[in-house]
């Protein structure tokens, strides 16, 4: 008798959350990331020109764990949750630890957005949410399968996440998210103003694939 037809899941795409129950860091990243806002004019005037609805310090500073000792301290928490993500993916670190090569933060004005992008040049990305109002914008992760623009028809409304083109996270205040770099993602427009941090880890240390 012929064995029974089977279905596997391959090419798994993972999400790391966690949720870091630290509330005096909260308000304390909440009021540096509002200082910066005020204070980082180049940080501003990207913004300007760029059409962001609100502020980052993407472009304009680079240093901010040796800046400010709450960065400094979330680094810490960072650091752990991305060796654990790491392990868990089970990435061939060659012996050393994933290291943190950029980290911005992030205030969205009501109606603000980020589009869809990638992180390139980096192995882990991920945001880490410090004031998330009712109503603001998810954060809205893309199936990787989707620029190959293949003939797929479209999934059921009740296909489970593994199955979906799109999944649309809701994040609350204190919660991790880290993905691959890879993992096309983007920010929803909503209400509110909207705090986070945003950090890529480097390649460095990781074997490369090949």
């Amino acid at each position: 008798m012929a064995a029974e037809p089977t279905i596997r899941a391959l090419f798994a795409t993972p999400l790391y959350t966690a949720h870091i129950d630290a509330p005096a860091l909260l308000t304390a990243l909440a009021h540096s990331i509002r200082t910066l806002a005020v204070d980082d004019p180049a940080g501003r005037r990207w913004c300007r020109d760029n059409g962001y609805r609100g502020y980052t310090s993407y472009a304009s500073l680079d240093d901010l764990p040796q800046r400010d000792p709450d960065f400094a301290a979330l680094k810490k928490h960072l650091d752990r949750h991305a060796m654990a993500f790491a392990r868990a993916a089970q990435m061939e670190l060659g012996g050393t630890k994933p290291r943190l090569d950029s980290l911005w933060v992030n205030l969205l004005k009501p109606g603000g957005m980020h589009s869809g992008h990638i992180h390139p040049h980096s192995s882990i990305s991920g945001t880490f949410y410090v004031e998330v109002p009712d109503g603001a914008g998810g954060l809205r992760l893309e199936d990787p399968r989707l620029p190959l623009m293949m003939a797929a028809p479209v999934r059921r409304e009740d296909a489970p996440e593994e199955n979906r083109p799109f999944v649309t996270l809701h994040p609350q205040p204190g919660t991790l998210l880290l993905w691959e770099s890879w993992l096309r993602h983007e920010v929803l427009p909503g209400k509110g103003e909207r705090l986070s941090i945003s950090f890529n880890y480097s390649q460095t240390g990781f074997i490369p694939r090949g």
